[in-house]
């Protein structure tokens, strides 16, 4: 499915549908022709299956959540007819907002809470470290706002993101 376009100015909108609430993507031209893009939120967790591929399972893995937010936001540069590849752009900043986890009951198990609340934080550090140095080796980067809630409006999901980065036409090989 292409994203419907709408250039206004200096902004142009990717989104889906015929009233959309929200673009996927959102460039900004600046005067040098370079584009600062705005990715859209994306949910994931066991709220995703279907939609990132996830299995149905309240268990958090950020290995396979990660990935997918990235895979997910490539794809949407190529549809957008932006760029072939995440490794054309440099991440200006990412967003995360990462949930508490959904078990164990806190009340029930709070030493186990306490416990998959410390393996959560690690894996998301790990699989945000390994994801930029195994797939974007020769980028910068982004610098990173986490902030851990204890839900987002899809109240079955484990984290929400939203990224900002630059394509410079500059580093484009012709």
């Amino acid at each position: 499915m292409a994203f419907s376009v709408k250039k206004r100015g200096k902004l142009t909108y990717y989104y889906s549908g015929e009233a959309p609430v929200l673009s996927a993507l959102v460039t900004e031209e600046l005067p040098d022709g370079d584009l600062k893009i705005y990715f859209s939120g994306l949910t994931g967790g066991h709220s995703a299956t279907g939609v990132l591929g996830l299995k149905e399972t309240a268990f958090m893995d950020p290995e396979k959540e990660i990935p997918l937010v990235f895979q997910s936001w490539e794809s949407w540069l190529k549809e957008a007819g932006i760029c072939d590849s995440l490794a054309d752009i440099d991440f200006i900043e990412i967003h995360a907002f990462g949930c508490q986890p959904k078990s164990p009951n806190p009340l029930v198990d709070p030493v186990g809470y306490a416990k998959e609340q410390q393996r959560l934080r690690e894996a998301y550090a790990k699989a945000y470290r390994n994801y930029f140095k195994e797939h974007l080796p020769d980028n910068g980067v982004p610098a990173r706002f986490t902030v851990h809630l204890v839900d987002v409006p899809d109240q079955a999901a484990s984290y929400e993101f939203y990224g900002t980065a630059l394509y410079q036409k500059s580093l484009q090989k012709t």
